[in-house]
């Protein structure tokens, strides 16, 4: 049993002050950062006294022109490290140019389903992560979400050695968050927690980053519905980071394999995509264990833990369709899915890795009727 995470993390309010100390072997930084990361101003200034810095100040989810328009700037530059602060999207598009600058391949050499899939001619360079939304984990996943226009695909770009140098979880800079943000977010990080529990490829130790999370950062999102909570804030960013290590170890399931087709199909937010199928998802697979004989025992644990942090009896799908609905979180059909598309969607979505790991497989019968039910 191997466990792939960052090689050192550091969890605490404030900490992001210790990032120009880590990073003053460094002369030539590239800063890839968020519009609303206004203190990666202050950052910057830090850094640029004692290397050269390059800022790409990017905003929504990185499209493959925004990562081949980088790279032709940044390859004369000569970056020797890379540090992304943002959300999920600005450290997808640090992990990808951190993984392109040392060589002279094209993106679409490394992108998986729609690419070549080719491995990376070149190590890394060093990447230092700091989120400022508590949701996808990527400071602590193998793999660049890029959404190729082309194709309406969001597909990886994937390699071990993409995992940061570095990742430093300051839950400082998540506080003021819009609730939808973190709504959205909070929920991509909870099923992040709840398919590596469920997945095929789960392990003792991926269980052990899971299991013990999901109550708590599901109660700290029921704790940030009421108003703003530092203590929620930094439960959340947490949990967050352990649902990256988990799906870079034990992969995710159903959720996920449509989500990128789906983003890439409407461009809805991700996390938002998660929210609205994780509960068909969860009552399909249920029914499909159980309709093939497979055991309940992991099921049911992580049913359970949901429902606690409801307080509540009751099946988990219910209780998480219910929280939802509360904020009239768009339904897929308001993301711009039409009904005519379900097919392609499936098709799509059973040829993505993601849907690999899903504890059962569902025919596309079923994977429709779940798009059908978050439609």
């Amino acid at each position: 049993m191997s466990l792939l995470t960052p090689p050192r993390t550091l969890a605490a309010p404030g900490c992001r002050a210790l990032l120009p100390g880590l990073m003053k072997d460094h002369r030539r930084i590239v800063l890839v950062r968020g519009g609303s990361a206004h203190w990666a101003e202050d950052l910057a200034r830090a850094l640029s006294a004692f290397a050269a810095v390059e800022i790409i100040l990017h905003h929504g989810e990185p499209k493959d022109s925004d990562v081949t328009g980088a790279l032709a700037r940044l390859r004369p530059f000569g970056a020797e490290a890379v540090v992304a602060v943002g959300g999920g999207s600005v450290l997808d598009l640090g992990k990808a140019l951190a993984a392109l600058l040392p060589g002279d391949g094209a993106l679409m050499d490394h992108l998986e389903v729609v690419g070549r899939g080719l491995p990376l001619t070149q190590p890394p360079l060093p990447l230092y992560a700091l989120p400022t939304t508590a949701g996808t984990g990527a400071e602590a996943t193998k793999n660049a979400v890029i959404d190729v226009t082309a194709h309406r695909r969001k597909v990886s770009l994937r390699d071990p050695r993409l995992l940061p140098r570095v990742a430093l979880l300051d839950a400082a800079l998540t506080i003021g968050t819009p609730w939808p943000v973190t709504l959205a977010a909070g929920m991509d990080a909870v099923t992040q927690l709840v398919e590596p529990a469920l997945s095929r490829n789960a392990t003792p130790a991926t269980d052990a980053l899971c299991l013990p999370a999901i109550r708590p950062a599901m109660a700290a999102l029921l704790r940030l519905e009421q108003g703003e909570d530092p203590a929620a804030r930094d439960t959340l960013l947490r949990a967050a980071h352990l649902s990256g290590i988990a799906l870079a170890n034990a992969g995710l399931g159903a959720v996920h394999g449509f989500a990128g087709v789906l983003g890439g199909l409407t461009g809805a937010p991700h996390g938002a995509i998660c929210a609205r199928l994780l509960p068909p998802v969860l009552e399909a697979n249920r029914a499909a264990m159980a309709e093939a004989g497979l055991s309940l025992a992991r099921f049911d644990a992580v049913e359970r833990e949901i429902c606690a942090a409801f307080d509540s009896p009751g099946r988990a799908a219910a209780l998480l369709r219910g929280f939802i609905d509360r904020y009239a979180l768009p339904r897929l059909g308001a993301m711009g899915l039409a009904e005519a598309q379900l097919d392609e969607v499936v098709e799509q979505a059973q040829a993505a890795s993601s849907m690999k790991p899903n504890p059962v497989t569902l025919s596309p019968a079923q994977l429709r009727a779940v798009l059908a039910e978050a439609l």
